[in-house]
């Protein structure tokens, strides 16, 4: 365990935490991000991705200069897909790791919704059956919607409404028979929804990985992109048991680093560790990251950079629907909400403090609405 009680705080640990998620450089006026959509995917490993707009941006705060038609050209190329590997929640994962991310928590997933299956009447025969209808409509090689393939359910006595025709989906897709593929319609721009492909023509290539070394990557991966994390923040992340966790981290731990904050074990790679040695970089960074980004939603705790009196400003009523958040520091200070629409699309602060933000923050926080605008209108 690494002693640095002396130069830790909850600040600190948020922006150790930016660093790692690659929206801080690793010492003042270096870049931070990745070079692609697909390498921030891949380093992130999973992102949450329910809404497709807060999505994309997430991405492109961590690839800089990249638009949102660069992100929406990797789901369309089928380099990063969308799909339920965790929590029955949307996320950004890298094509190739999707199948055996499902193997390692789709029984956990299947186990959850198995009292609302029954209350919508879905049995082991219906998702045969839909499978079967998914696998005659998309025979002709060509991707459907969602609304396509609800119809040609609903022609085959499946019924769909009340949430059953989702509940169906996402078992198709939990089970690696199909997957959410490029953007739907002509203007990409525009699109929000997906095609739906058989999950082997559009991932025809997958790693292959046993359930205890799936587990043991997942977990090293998420500590290398969301550390500081502790143990409990993982398994609330994946949903995997406490104790398939403890064993994996036994198995990495010599590749982590270990610290020691307010009582509990918090674990890093070295190499964000090693930001410790000369003071960790992002004090002034001001960031206007998306609803639901991982900054803030990838943790089981959220305190470290969000104060609980203000826990609720960011998910008013505790709904589960994550406001746009102000990161100054590594610390949430606000939200901030867009206004208007096309050329009069503005980008409204709306921080904690009645006082507003500071003159130099308010300046920081307009170079990133104009960032947000430009990222967007790409």
């Amino acid at each position: 365990m690494v002693s640095v009680k002396s130069r830790l705080n909850a600040k600190t640990m948020g922006r150790l935490r930016l660093a790692a998620q690659g929206l801080q450089g690793s010492a003042p006026g270096e870049p931070a991000g990745f070079a692609s959509a697909e390498e921030c995917v891949r380093h992130m490993t999973a992102m949450q991705a329910q809404d497709l707009a807060s999505a994309l941006w997430a991405v492109g705060q961590r690839v800089p200069g990249s638009t949102a038609s660069d992100v929406r050209g990797a789901l369309d190329s089928g380099t990063v897909v969308r799909s339920w590997p965790f929590r029955g929640t949307l996320h950004l994962v890298p094509a190739q790791d999707l199948r055996w991310m499902l193997e390692i928590t789709r029984g956990r997933m299947v186990r959850a919704v198995a009292g609302r299956h029954r209350e919508l009447g879905i049995t082991a025969d219906d998702v045969a059956h839909c499978r079967d209808i998914a696998g005659e409509l998309l025979a002709a090689g060509k991707g459907v919607t969602r609304e396509q393939l609800f119809e040609a359910f609903e022609e085959s006595g499946q019924i769909t409404k009340a949430q059953r025709g989702v509940h169906l989906l996402g078992t198709l897709c939990l089970h690696a028979w199909l997957v959410q593929g490029p953007l739907a319609g002509s203007n990409g721009k525009a699109a929000s929804q997906q095609l739906l492909m058989p999950f082997e023509e559009w991932i025809p290539e997958s790693r292959k990985l046993g359930r205890d070394e799936g587990i043991s990557e997942l977990l090293h991966r998420y500590f290398r992109s969301h550390g500081p994390a502790t143990l409990d923040d993982f398994c609330w992340w994946t949903q995997i048991p406490k104790t398939d966790a403890k064993a994996a981290l036994g198995r990495i731990k010599d590749q982590l680093v270990e610290l020691e904050f307010e009582g509990a074990s918090y674990w890093i790679p070295p190499e964000t560790a090693s930001l410790l040695d000369d003071g960790v970089p992002g004090a002034r960074t001001l960031l206007a990251l998306p609803g639901f980004d991982e900054f803030l939603l990838g943790y089981k705790d959220r305190s470290l950079v969000l104060a609980l009196e203000h826990a609720q400003k960011v998910v008013p009523g505790g709904n589960g629907v994550f406001k746009r958040v102000i990161v100054s520091g590594g610390t949430v200070v606000g939200t901030w909400a867009r206004s208007g629409t096309g050329r009069n699309a503005g980008v409204v602060p709306e921080p904690f403090d009645p006082e507003g933000l500071p003159p130099a923050a308010a300046r920081s926080f307009e170079v990133q609405a104009a960032k947000y605008l430009k990222f967007m209108a790409g």
